[in-house]
């Protein structure tokens, strides 16, 4: 007499994902929760921005609505193009007046008003400023620094050797002032040509040149590390081909380290904006940026106009917080070692 054979208990891929060592890792981390909390919340602040801070102005205009309140209706097509792709128009902080003097917080802007910008409308809108910019750079600068790395740790020789001699170079530059230099170069090629400036492409394409190199670094000594185990040699003697094996073995068990580095930067990124915005090289006066709103405080640094500071402080702060503790958090469960 047979017995069928028990039935395999099947775990589906979320399961087998919630239940790694890095996810209980990650859960028994208390400040790492905090951060992916507060994270999320400003996601859901970028997402939902039109909703949360109601359009004005021409942004009513650029919407083809009538009213503010028609943003609310999640049937009609404002509703999405507001939340999904907003004109630049929605990004311009609604100005209330154009008294300089800072406005007590009140009904129409509850955290008060400084040259008569609504500075409740500059925050909410400078959330999805920041967080496109910080995934858009973190993004492109990860992927050029992988290709590199993996290039460059993988092959060896005088390749690997030409590859870090460059890196050497632009680690031997400040990486602030060539950011700088790049940007006033792109600004004074794209400003003469009479056309409206948008410093979102050279911002972007200046922290990339200047942000690649760690990431690179980083993936090299990795890739160095994992080319000479076991399964790489395998999969080389069953005739992979050096690209397989770059995509398909080396750079997948490689980029633990890159990627909580990756995690960490989107913290420092909305800084550097900001830092840019408050030295003129940002965006244009009014624009939803955290540093536009800084670089209107510092002229009211006064007692009784605290709340001009204190609150665009308090998002940048906050910002740079989660994703540091998230980071952390995330690194010590994909990589015990660095604990």
């Amino acid at each position: 007499m047979t017995t069928a054979p028990a039935k395999i208990n099947q775990r589906s891929s979320w399961q087998l994902f919630w239940t790694s060592p890095a996810m209980r890792k990650m859960r028994r981390n208390p400040l790492a929760i905090t951060g992916l909390i507060i994270t999320l919340l400003f996601g859901l602040v970028a997402l939902f921005a039109p909703l949360i801070a109601k359009p004005s102005g021409n942004c009513i205009r650029d919407l083809n609505i009538t009213e503010a309140s028609q943003v609310y209706n999640p049937l009609s097509a404002p509703f999405w193009q507001a939340t999904l792709a907003p004109p630049k128009s929605c990004y311009l902080i609604e100005r209330l007046s154009f008294q300089q003097q800072p406005s007590l917080p009140s009904a129409d802007a509850p955290f008060g008003t400084v040259n008569g910008y609504n500075i409740f409308y500059g925050l909410i809108w400078g959330t999805r400023t920041a967080l496109k910019l910080s995934f858009i750079i973190v993004g492109i600068t990860l992927v050029i620094g992988v290709i590199v790395g993996a290039i460059s740790g993988y092959y060896g020789g005088w390749i690997d050797n030409l590859i870090q001699r460059f890196i050497d170079v632009l680690f031997s530059l400040p990486p602030l002032i060539l950011t700088v230099v790049i940007l006033t170069i792109l600004r004074a090629r794209l400003m003469g040509g009479g056309a409206d400036y948008d410093p979102t492409v050279p911002m972007v394409v200046a922290f990339c040149v200047t942000g690649w190199a760690g990431y690179a670094r980083l993936i090299r000594g990795e890739v160095l590390r994992t080319r000479q185990l076991e399964y790489v040699d395998a999969a080389r003697s069953l005739g992979a081909r050096d690209m397989r094996l770059i995509l398909k073995h080396v750079v997948p068990n490689s980029v633990a380290a890159v990627f909580t580095t990756a995690v960490l930067d989107l913290a420092t990124v909305p800084l550097s904006i900001a830092g840019l915005s408050f030295l003129g090289l940002g965006f244009e006066p009014g624009y939803s940026e955290w540093g536009q709103l800084v670089d209107f405080a510092r002229a009211w640094l006064k007692p009784e106009y605290w709340y001009v500071l204190v609150y665009p402080a308090v998002f940048i702060v906050l910002f740079s917080l989660a994703f540091n503790l998230f980071g952390d958090g995330l690194r010590d469960a994909l990589d015990p070692k660095s604990r």
